[in-house]
């Protein structure tokens, strides 16, 4: 007579896939949008917690099936499982990173996600945190109590909190070493960001380049800083500014940076401090025709040559007929800063009609004749613009003229 033990029963785990597919099965054939909303939000909950001890089980496996890869002749468990499924390399591979992590070293976090108390997201962050811990140097009760306290946190913030509270956890834990590991920590971070620094230019050939740039976190900070200054007071007012998109307010910001550049200060390039050098014949400046030259490929309106020749970081280079250079732009022929600072506490804001843009942040244009047409840089001459109503009084399609109060009056010409 045959035993009723005559097949092995399934290990719990192949059990346990076999009851979650004969679930899912059942459930998939079951409208949930006519649950009740109490029920949603129970399943919703119960599901994600699921989710996050089915994770575990599976980091589990993946710890212990070298054997499965080695037999196979894959390299690893994660491309065992990527040639199977198909599914991305990347995200397999750091499965099996923090799957190894979990059973060879943090145990707790280990525990924590088995029980649907900490997500996957959320154990890439804590063993993240902890492996950056300086092992050599920090005792073992102290790293213990680092882990049980960052498993402790999760029940009260995501990732990103996380992420923060990882960086300063000897500081909670053990404030009579924090301070040093920070420091330490910081400095190989300034090295490491130094070494990652790059910056690469792409033209486009639709007259714009793009610039893709990595830098330090301290120089991103001081940029911002700086294209604040150009982009907060657009909130004073109203008008096209309030319609532009941030990011594309920090384009034009970084674009008057650039102008606002002083090219004293540079280094010495071709024996003189760097400084452009923009070409123009005569008959164009005056005429708004035709085109100047900034480099040997750079073309600009003559319009834009005139706004550029406003400030003292581009030299204009006026060519006559027979192309001789009339005018290289002299230092007498362009506002000096003590004139600035004249300017500054005469005018005190920008002398557009209703505009309340501080002087600070103005461009200081030439209203008098042009310096192409003879005219003088003199005081008398300057008066302050905001960076976008000296643009309106370089646009041909806007006419100019000066109040009685001194302030400019723009509107677009019919």
């Amino acid at each position: 007579m045959g035993s009723t033990f005559d097949r092995a029963a399934p290990h719990p785990v192949l059990a346990c896939t076999d009851s979650i597919e004969v679930a899912l099965e059942i459930a998939a054939e079951a409208q949930v949008a006519f649950m009740d909303g109490k029920d949603k939000r129970t399943a919703l909950l119960r599901l994600t917690r699921l989710d996050a001890k089915l994770a575990a089980l599976r980091l589990r496996l993946m710890a212990a099936s070298d054997d499965v890869a080695e037999a196979e002749g894959a390299r690893d468990v994660a491309a065992l499982i990527t040639h199977h499924t198909r599914t991305d390399a990347g995200t397999n591979r750091r499965d099996l990173a923090l799957a190894e992590a979990l059973d060879r070293r943090w145990v707790r976090v280990a525990s924590a996600i088995g029980k649907g108390n900490v997500n996957v997201a959320q154990a890439r962050v804590i063993v993240h945190a902890l492996d950056e811990l300086p092992t050599a140097t920090v005792p073992a009760d102290v790293m213990a109590r680092a882990e049980a306290h960052l498993v402790a946190e999760a029940a009260h913030f995501g990732p990103p909190e996380l992420r923060v509270l990882g960086r300063r956890i000897l500081d909670i834990v053990a404030p009579q070493i924090g301070e040093q590991h920070e420091a330490e920590q910081l400095a190989h971070e300034e090295r490491d960001a130094r070494r990652r620094t790059s910056l690469v230019t792409t033209r486009l050939g639709d007259g714009t380049t793009r610039i893709t740039l990595q830098v330090p976190d301290g120089v991103a900070t001081r940029l911002h800083t700086y294209l604040e200054a150009f982009t907060s007071p657009r909130h004073q007012g109203t008008g096209e500014a309030d319609r532009i998109p941030i990011d594309r307010k920090r384009g034009q910001a970084f674009c008057s940076l650039m102008e606002a550049v002083d090219p004293q200060r540079l280094p010495a390039h071709g024996g003189d401090a760097t400084t452009l050098i923009v070409t123009v014949t005569l008959d164009a400046l005056r005429q708004d025709l035709g085109t100047g030259q900034l480099g040997p490929s750079d073309k600009l309106t003559a319009a834009e040559v005139r706004r550029l020749a406003c400030t003292a970081r581009v030299l204009p280079a006026v060519l006559g007929g027979k192309s001789e250079v009339l005018d290289l732009g002299r230092s007498s022929r362009l506002f000096r800063p003590a004139q600035r600072k004249a300017m500054i506490i005469r005018d005190r804001e920008c002398r557009a009609e209703g505009c309340s843009i501080p002087a600070a942040w103005c461009e200081a244009h030439h209203w008098g004749d042009p310096w192409a047409a003879g005219g003088r840089t003199d005081l008398k001459d300057g008066v302050l613009l905001c960076s976008w109503h000296h643009h309106r009084a370089h646009d041909p399609t806007y006419a100019a003229s000066r109040m009685p109060n001194g302030d400019v009056r723009l509107g677009r010409r019919t």
